[in-house]
C-alpha cells in the first residue's frame, strides 16, 4: 500500500524527478510480483510437478511388486583390511547383504544379491523384495503422499526463488537510479559550482 501512495503521490509532483517515478514504478511492480506472481508460480510448479510424479507413482505401483525371497546365504563382504569410507561410517552400520532366491510375478526364478531384511540374516529366512515385472530388484514405488510432498517442495521453491528474483531486481534497479541521480547531480554542480556565492549568480 506504501508503495502504490508513493507512485500517485509522484504522478503530479512538480518536484518529481523522472528517476523518482520509475523507481516508484519499479517498487510497485514488485510488490505486485511478490503478491501476485511468485505465488502463481509456485502453484503451477507444484501442480506440474505433483502431476509428474503421481503419474510415476501410478506406474510404479503398477509396475512393481512384493514377491517372496529366501536367504541363501550372507554375501560375501568387504576385505577385512580394505579402507574404510569415513562418510559411510558417520552414516551408521548399513543393512547386511544376502544372496537369496525368489521367483518374479511371471514364474521366472532368479537369484541375486539384495538387502537382509534381518538381522543377523540366516539362510532360510524368508523376507519379501520388491522386483519388477522381470523379476528384477527395484526400490519401493513412490508413494502418492511423498509424491504430493515432493510437489509441494518444488512450488515452495519455485515460489521463493521468484520472490528473492523479484526483490534482487528491483535492488539492481534502484542502484542504478541512485548512480544516475549522483551523476546528474555532479553535473548540476559543475555547472553551476564556478559561480556559486558571485554576487549577481542566479544563485
Amino acid at each position: 500500500m506504501r508503495t502504490a501512495m508513493g507512485v500517485w503521490r509522484w504522478r503530479r509532483n512538480p518536484l518529481r524527478r523522472t528517476t523518482d517515478l520509475i523507481e516508484a514504478w519499479v517498487a510497485f511492480a514488485a510488490l505486485v510480483s511478490l503478491l501476485v506472481l511468485a505465488p502463481a508460480a509456485g502453484c503451477l510448479a507444484g501442480l506440474r510437478v505433483d502431476a509428474t510424479l503421481q503419474r510415476a507413482a501410478q506406474q510404479q505401483q503398477q509396475e512393481r511388486q512384493l514377491v517372496p525371497a529366501v536367504v541363501v546365504r550372507p554375501a560375501a563382504g568387504p576385505p577385512a583390511d580394505a579402507p574404510q569410507d569415513p562418510a559411510a561410517q558417520h552414516q551408521g552400520p548399513r543393512r547386511s547383504e544376502v544372496v537369496a532366491a525368489w521367483t518374479a510375478p511371471d514364474g521366472s526364478t532368479h537369484q541375486g544379491t539384495v538387502p537382509a531384511a534381518q538381522e543377523p540374516p540366516r539362510p532360510g529366512d524368508r523376507f519379501r523384495i520388491w522386483t519388477d515385472t522381470a523379476g528384477r530388484p527395484v526400490t519401493r514405488p513412490l508413494e502418492p503422499r511423498t509424491a504430493s510432498v515432493h510437489a509441494a517442495v518444488a512450488g515452495l521453491a519455485t515460489a521463493l526463488g521468484t520472490a528473492a528474483l523479484t526483490v534482487t531486481v528491483r535492488r539492481l534497479v534502484v542502484r542504478r537510479l541512485t548512480h544516475e541521480r549522483y551523476r546528474r547531480l555532479d553535473r548540476a554542480w559543475a555547472a553551476v559550482g564556478p559561480d556559486w556565492g558571485r554576487t549577481g549568480a542566479d544563485s
